[in-house]
């Protein structure tokens, strides 16, 4: 028992110190990438310096100034927003900041994005706006997991039906992103039918009613839920089909059968146990995929989430809070894949943490 845990301490230990370095090396890369090198301090430094002169000259106040004032004030005017963006410091000192910064969850103010109640802090705002993307998100992926599982068993159990033909023949359409059939959904129920509301979180005012805000969202949210689902229910069958057809042909399970188990305690025990890893697997890096490609989602729906927020942020260039959101999008995939690794030794007994393959 005290060998188990300490394999298991050990191995606990090295899979985080090298998730955590994984996650610090990627969250450099964004702060890099998202300043362009440097690059975007120089447009942003521009962009101030300009708002500046535009404000100092267009006010009536320094009319008759002279123009070697005038420029005296724009400079000193431009230095103080440079030093209170932090603009004034070399960018490779910035960016260490911003990295050192990101993984402490120091996410300091934004520079234009604000919270729905008002907040400058990033962090403040990305718990605005974490609920509803994990709601979304979540709803939709565990609907498409549990029917898309129930589905393959089923048409594992019909191979060359024409349900199971049917199913391969519509698995390319999976290929399309959420939001291309999102488009398709409004289209149809909110602008045609009129059955639906466009999109936004709740109808306008907000219910006031516990009861009636509910009914509101589930309204709400029914397009972009149904969008989600349209787009992976087919490729996930498909897939998971796939396997189970795999596993189902082995020499074990025909063993079973030879010994008279009953088919539901062969699928239970043969088939949908060494199956599920690679399962879990692909659902668990699909839904962190799925939260990662909400961005044109929530923003076609206007779903007040973390992609329409994100999106929001690029168009405005606020480096705190595009760094903020891929902070915690790198934090969610490394706790995703520090549980992979533990479930993968209960779910498959193949598989030993800390033990030799």
């Amino acid at each position: 028992m005290k060998e188990i845990l300490t394999r298991l301490g050990r191995f606990t230990l090295l899979r985080a110190v090298s998730l955590g370095l994984t996650v610090v090396v990627a969250i450099y890369l964004v702060v890099v990438i998202i300043n362009m090198g440097g690059a975007l301090d120089d447009s942003r430094r521009a962009q101030i310096r300009f708002e500046v002169t535009q404000a100092i000259y267009a006010n009536p106040d320094y009319r008759d100034m002279p123009d070697a004032e005038l420029q005296r004030l724009v400079d000193e005017t431009a230095e103080r927003q440079y030093r209170r963006l932090g603009l004034d410091r070399p960018f490779i000192e910035r960016s260490i900041m911003f990295t050192t910064n990101a993984v402490t969850l120091s996410l300091g103010r934004s520079e234009s994005v604000m919270s729905d109640t008002g907040s400058r802090q990033v962090r403040q705002i990305l718990l605005d706006r974490l609920p509803t993307t994990l709601l979304l998100i979540g709803t939709a992926e565990l609907i498409l997991f549990f029917v898309s599982l129930f589905a393959a068993l089923f048409l594992s159990r019909r191979y060359g039906s024409f349900l199971d033909r049917a199913t391969i023949a519509l698995a390319p359409t999976s290929a399309a992103p959420a939001w291309f059939y999102g488009l398709f959904l409004i289209m149809f129920f909110a602008a045609m039918a009129g059955v639906l509301p466009w999109g936004g979180l709740t109808s306008a005012p907000p219910p006031r009613t516990t009861g009636a805000y509910a009914l509101s969202v589930m309204r709400h949210m029914t397009l972009p839920v149904a969008a989600i689902i349209i787009g992976g229910i087919f490729s996930a069958i498909y897939s998971w089909r796939t396997f189970f057809l795999i596993y189902s042909s082995e020499d074990y399970v025909e063993l079973a059968r030879a010994k008279g188990l009953s088919s539901q305690a062969i699928e239970r025990r043969y088939v949908l146990r060494p199956v599920l890893p690679p399962i879990l697997t692909g659902f668990l890096l699909m839904l962190i995929t799925m939260w990662m490609g909400a961005i044109i989602l929530e923003t076609v729906f206007n779903w007040p989430g973390l992609g329409e927020l994100y999106f929001r942020a690029i168009q405005v260039s606020d480096t705190p809070v595009i760094v903020g959101v891929q902070v915690i999008y790198g934090y969610l995939l490394a706790a995703t894949v520090f549980l992979l690794d533990f479930m993968y030794a209960i779910l498959d007994p193949r598989v030993r943490i800390g033990g030799k393959r």
